[in-house]
C-alpha cells in the first residue's frame, strides 16, 4: 500500500519538454502548478515532504476542510503547500526567511492569482525571531500551522520549537510532514511531544516520510 501511494504521490510531479528546466510542474487541486525554483539553496527546491502533505490536504479535503481557514505555512520555501491550501479554499499566509521571499511571492501569485477565494500573503518569518511583535499572540490565531521538511541538519531546532509554540493556540492543528534522516530528526520529535500531543496520520517507509497531526498538550485545561 505504501509503494501504491507513493508512486501516486509522486506522479503528480511534471517536468517541462525544454531541456533546461525553470520549473516543475505539479497536478493538486484541480489545477496544474508551475514551480520556479532554484538550486543554490535548500529552500528553494520543492522536497518529497511538501508533495506528501499536499496530496493528503487534497485527498482528505473533507476531513480537513480548509474553507475559510486561517493557515500559516513555516518554512514555505518555494510554496506549493501554501499554494494547494490557498486552492482548497483557505486564507494562506505564507512565510520564510527574507532571501526565499522573493521567489516565494512570485510563486504564490503565478499559481493562485483569481483561482483562490483568498488571496495568500507572503511574509518574513525568521524561526524565534521577534515573533510577538510579527505575529502577536493577541491578534494573530491561525487555524492550522503546516510544516514540510523544516527539522533537517540546521542550527535553529531550539528556534523551530519555540517558533510553534509561540503560533500554537489551543484550537490550532499542526500538520507536519518530515523525512528522516538523521538522529537529530528523533531527538526533536521527542521535545515536540512535551508540548505537543503527535498522531502518526500517514507513514511512507519507502520516503522515509511521516506525516503528523499535532495539538496543544495543555487544551483541555484551557
Amino acid at each position: 500500500e505504501d509503494e501504491q501511494i507513493v508512486a501516486e504521490i509522486m506522479e503528480r510531479r511534471f517536468f517541462p519538454d525544454q531541456a533546461y528546466k525553470t520549473w516543475e510542474g505539479f497536478h493538486f487541486a484541480g489545477h496544474e502548478i508551475r514551480i520556479t525554483e532554484a538550486t543554490d539553496c535548500y529552500g528553494a527546491v520543492v522536497w518529497p515532504s511538501a508533495l506528501v502533505l499536499c496530496y493528503f490536504l487534497e485527498t482528505h479535503s473533507k476531513q480537513c476542510n480548509l474553507v475559510d481557514k486561517n493557515v500559516i505555512e513555516i518554512g514555505a520555501g518555494t510554496g506549493l503547500v501554501s499554494i494547494v491550501a490557498s486552492l482548497l479554499g483557505a486564507f494562506v499566509t505564507a512565510t520564510d526567511l527574507p532571501e526565499l521571499l522573493g521567489n516565494l511571492q512570485y510563486n504564490i501569485l503565478q499559481n493562485t492569482k483569481q483561482k483562490c477565494k483568498h488571496q495568500p500573503c507572503v511574509k518574513e518569518l525568521s524561526w524565534g525571531i521577534d515573533l510577538e511583535k510579527n505575529f502577536p499572540r493577541s491578534s494573530c490565531h491561525f487555524d492550522y500551522i503546516m510544516a514540510a521538511d523544516v527539522v533537517y541538519h540546521h542550527p535553529f531546532l531550539d528556534e523551530l520549537l519555540l517558533t510553534f509554540d509561540h503560533l500554537c493556540k489551543n484550537d490550532t492543528v499542526i500538520l507536519w510532514a518530515m523525512k528522516f534522516r538523521l538522529e537529530n530528526e528523533n531527538r526533536f520529535v521527542d521535545r515536540f511531544q512535551t508540548l505537543f500531543d503527535l498522531e502518526v496520520i500517514s507513514n511512507f517507509p519507502s520516503l522515509n516520510i511521516a506525516l503528523y497531526k499535532a495539538m496543544r498538550k495543555d487544551r483541555m485545561k484551557a
